[in-house]
């Protein structure tokens, strides 16, 4: 079982995606292949695809995944769900974008593993192809994220830089969270 499983028993756990990340992909150009790292239930990748992006979600819960495919099923939604392990994905050169929401914490014990990973990716993708980060601003999380950005051989252009609030509800336990995050997006050069 996935650690997440035994959470995604609720529906919608997260809530609705960052309205600053459904905005900025709104006006985006052009719209393409979309891989959703750690999509969860699938909050993103159901708002983008339905903006036109042909959308390839990844996550290693079960329970989430089939929650989304269910919702695509529905809905009529061009995405393609699939329960893997992120950290052993290895076809990020077949989009033009790639999306990690919440997923990096860069704590001692992970940050080589989760380092190298952007590090992959951000090789691996083709000439253009965007990457973008929603990421907690807590503690030197974001500072680290931009270190690794000055530090690597492909050349980067950040296009997006911003902060957003992220609210939580949990309706059963009546719990409210407020988090600061920032978006980060750089595109290949």
């Amino acid at each position: 079982m996935a650690d997440y499983d035994k959470y995604y028993t609720t529906e919608n756990l997260f809530g609705e995606p960052y309205a600053e990340l459904v905005s900025f992909f709104k006006s985006y150009e052009p719209k393409g292949k979309l891989i959703d790292v750690g999509c969860g239930q699938g909050r993103d990748a159901i708002a983008l695809a339905k903006q036109g992006y042909e959308i390839t979600a990844i996550d290693n819960s079960k329970v989430g995944i089939d929650q989304l495919n269910t919702i695509a099923k529905d809905e009529k939604l061009n995405i393609n769900a699939i329960v893997e392990d992120i950290f052993k994905y290895d076809s990020f050169d077949e989009f033009d974008v790639v999306l990690l929401d919440s997923m990096f914490h860069f704590e001692k014990r992970d940050l080589l593993r989760e380092t190298n990973f952007i590090i992959k990716i951000a090789i691996d993708i083709k000439q253009n192809a965007i990457i973008c980060f929603c990421i907690q601003d807590t503690g030197s999380k974001v500072k680290v994220l931009k270190q690794i950005f000055e530090n690597i051989p492909p050349k980067f252009d950040i296009i997006n830089d911003s902060s957003l609030i992220y609210k939580y509800e949990d309706k059963a336990s009546n719990h409210k969270s407020e988090t600061k995050y920032n978006m980060f997006i750089v595109k290949k050069l």
